[in-house]
């Protein structure tokens, strides 16, 4: 048995029985075998927690045939919450998906069969966002909240940002998971919670409505590692050829966002959606800092930090993350793409 941010769980009986059935419906469909001709696309199917600006490069590379140059057909599909979607991949009804790297690493040191093999967000666009009544961050003493889940990612970090304005939890402040993205504005717009964080440029239109921008997760932490493509260990030994073929598609699509300013802002706008400026300056936040990385690769020293914060939720020493990746699959992409 795995004992995995508090929820314990095994690969014979494993929760979300509802959700996992469809998804195998979904990977039952996605089995291929030598029969296979060779110009038939095969089915891929990956999860995603939200779809936001950081996340769009699964969408981007599906509409845009990155994928399907390699003869896939990728199937991003959203799950919301880390436990569920790991339990996925480890019963292989999904084949890759977007995991907190916090939350993959702690998993996977913790004896699940999982392996990071590429970076997707690697950096911090979250902003501190509250209510017309909060000027500063330490003025969020007796708030509530709202985060996307409450054990892992960007939680960990604003834990960190609140402690240093002096407000510990749960004494000073309450946190209530709401979904993350959209999910966190639209229970601030609606007064549920006092204050939450939002990724750019969800902030730009918050701070249209009137909301109050109170600082930048980056300004504290400038090099952090947030989320990564995450694979089973043992379906990715096997699945070789397979893996480095999505990671081809997701390495054009990563190079495309730079190499195309306007016709990135009008996908990104149209796809999230976003209006044309909100979805201008999103592009221009991650690529100046960098948040995603042209080739998908992973921020090493950032992934370590990650895990530093990570430990000091659980009272831990961190786990080695190195232990945990393996960008051997992408560098081969990255050689055979030239």
């Amino acid at each position: 048995m795995v004992c995995w941010f508090g929820l314990e769980f095994t690969l014979k009986h494993q929760t979300n029985f509802a959700i996992l059935a469809s998804l195998l419906l979904i990977a039952s469909s996605c089995l291929f075998g030598q029969s296979v001709a060779a110009q038939e696309k095969i089915k891929f199917p990956v999860g995603v927690g939200t779809k936001t600006i950081g996340t769009n490069m699964f969408w981007l590379a599906t509409k845009k045939g990155f994928f399907d140059e390699f003869g896939l057909d990728v199937q991003p599909i959203l799950l919301r919450g880390s436990s569920t979607t790991m339990q996925a991949l480890v019963s292989e009804s999904l084949y890759l998906a977007l995991g907190s790297a916090d939350a993959t690493i702690g998993a996977a040191a913790s004896g699940a069969d999982l392996l990071a093999v590429g970076g997707v967000v690697n950096g911090l666009t979250q902003a501190i966002v509250a209510a017309k009544r909060y000027k500063t961050v330490k003025e969020l003493r007796g708030a509530t909240i709202g985060v996307q889940v409450l054990t892992s990612g960007a939680t960990n970090v604003l834990k960190r940002i609140l402690k240093q304005n002096g407000l510990e939890y749960p004494s000073d402040y309450k946190l209530l998971a709401v979904g993350g993205g959209n999910f966190n504005l639209a229970a601030l717009t609606s007064g549920q919670i006092g204050a939450t964080y939002l990724v750019v440029p969800l902030d730009f239109i918050a701070e249209q409505q009137g909301f109050h921008v109170l600082g930048y997760f980056k300004d504290y932490y400038p090099n952090y590692q947030l989320s990564m493509l995450t694979v089973k260990r043992t379906w990715a030994e096997k699945h070789r050829a397979l893996l480095v073929r999505f990671l081809k598609g997701a390495v054009r699509a990563h190079r495309w966002l730079y190499a195309n300013k306007d016709a990135a802002v009008d996908f990104l706008a149209k796809e999230i959606p976003l209006k044309p400026e909100l979805a201008r300056r999103g592009w221009e936040y991650y690529t100046g800092n960098r948040i995603w990385h042209p080739n998908a690769e992973i921020n090493l020293e950032g992934l370590k930090f990650t895990m530093q914060v990570y430990a000091e939720q659980l009272k831990g020493s961190p786990p080695d993350p190195l232990k945990y990746i393996d960008e051997s699959y992408l560098q081969q992409a990255i050689k055979e793409l030239g």
